[in-house]
């Protein structure tokens, strides 16, 4: 469990950092209240679906978020964005889920800056943070949930929204969103638990009001530029319910080109390493490659702030071992990062199979500039 706690900490690390360090400039404070209710997402099975038929979903969630108004370069190229700080919780309790509750961190952004005049627009926002209060699986007591094996979880929420003026300082917000609680496979069953709610609140700017710029910044020409990546990753993975959890991780190499403000992309290598073989299939004899797997990777990097980003991969296996649980020859990665001033980044993602969890991968690595 402090694993996972850790797992939300370094999350609301790269926000909390990325709020101290937009507060420097201007930005509009806002508080934001809603209520959500809707269907939880069955995965089919009769298990699945006698849990999902018992929840009827109902929560409340508050917001405190900071709108970025100076005219900088990144804020202008989002719209104008909101991050913030958020906590959910779910009002009945639940005898098969218990009653989740979340703490995150949030970016909103706007699909377009003109459209911030009309009484009515629209955007999309993503949620990332630390989920609690869950009843998990027990073999004894609560065998039917075999959707979350841990109290504490991964928690998050991706969707878009439409916002209704209703006057200078109080906007009407609904939302649409899918919402998903994971441990990552640190502790099987781990199917993970998927709600689709509509969101409906309040949005109340907090002491003077400050409208957005008017006017475009200046924003230089864009050459292209190259960058090297190096990554360790580290992690826990569970691979059989009941049996303890082995460390996983990995290096990782790209070579990434920069040809907007936005996004970098390119390819690169992966190297995982899975411990604990022998101890999972005792009579067996494995060399070090059985151990390891090796793939190619192509990489995606969507820059939100100067700092602040979300890595997206798609990897294909060299040569893998299913008895890690590798069960497709492709592999998904997503998460986010934050990038230091000195090179250095530091984040989590999350690699899956077909959307399966493989493992959580805590990320520390450092990246050299190529020639401009």
């Amino acid at each position: 469990m402090d694993k996972l706690f850790k797992i939300g900490f370094l999350v609301f690390l790269f926000f909390t950092s990325e709020l101290l360090w937009a507060q420097e400039k201007k930005f509009q404070k806002t508080f934001g209240f809603s209520y959500e209710t809707g269907p939880m997402l069955s995965n089919g099975t009769d298990w699945g679906d006698e849990v999902k038929n018992a929840v009827d979903y109902k929560a409340l969630d508050f917001q405190l978020g900071w709108r970025k108004i100076s005219n900088s370069k990144f804020n202008y190229l989002y719209r104008y964005p909101t991050l913030g700080i958020g906590f959910n919780t779910t009002i009945p309790y639940y005898s098969e889920i218990g009653r989740p509750q979340a703490l995150y961190g949030f970016m909103e952004i706007p699909f377009s800056i003109s459209g911030q005049n009309n009484r009515v627009s629209f955007g999309y926002f993503m949620q990332l943070g630390i989920g609690f209060n869950l009843k998990p699986y027990d073999p004894a007591v609560n065998p039917n949930n075999q959707y979350i094996g841990s109290k504490v979880n991964c928690y998050i929420q991706m969707g878009v929204n439409s916002t209704v003026r209703i006057s200078e300082r109080i906007d009407f917000q609904a939302s649409l969103g899918l919402k998903h609680y994971s441990n990552g496979a640190t502790k099987r069953p781990n199917a993970g638990i998927n709600l689709f709610p509509l969101n409906m609140g309040l949005n109340v700017k907090l002491g003077d009001i400050k409208p957005i710029p008017t006017e475009a910044p200046v924003i230089e020409e864009k050459g292209l530029r190259t960058f090297w990546n190096i990554a360790l990753y580290t992690g826990m993975k569970n691979y059989e319910i009941g049996d303890p959890a082995y460390f996983r991780g990995g290096l990782g190499l790209n070579y990434l080109f920069e040809p907007t403000y936005k996004y970098r992309f390119g390819l690169g290598l992966d190297f995982f390493w899975a411990q604990g073989m022998e101890k999972r299939f005792p009579e067996g004899d494995f060399s070090f490659k059985d151990q390891t797997s090796l793939a190619v990777v192509g990489s995606w990097e969507w820059q939100l702030t100067e700092r602040l980003y979300v890595p997206i991969g798609l990897g294909a296996y060299l040569y893998r071992n299913e008895l890690n649980q590798e069960i497709t020859w492709f592999y998904e990665r997503i998460g986010a990062r934050y990038r230091f001033d000195n090179n250095m980044f530091a984040g989590m993602q999350i690699k899956a199979h077909k959307a399966k969890a493989d493992f959580f991968e805590f990320t520390f690595g450092y990246t050299i500039p190529g020639k401009r």
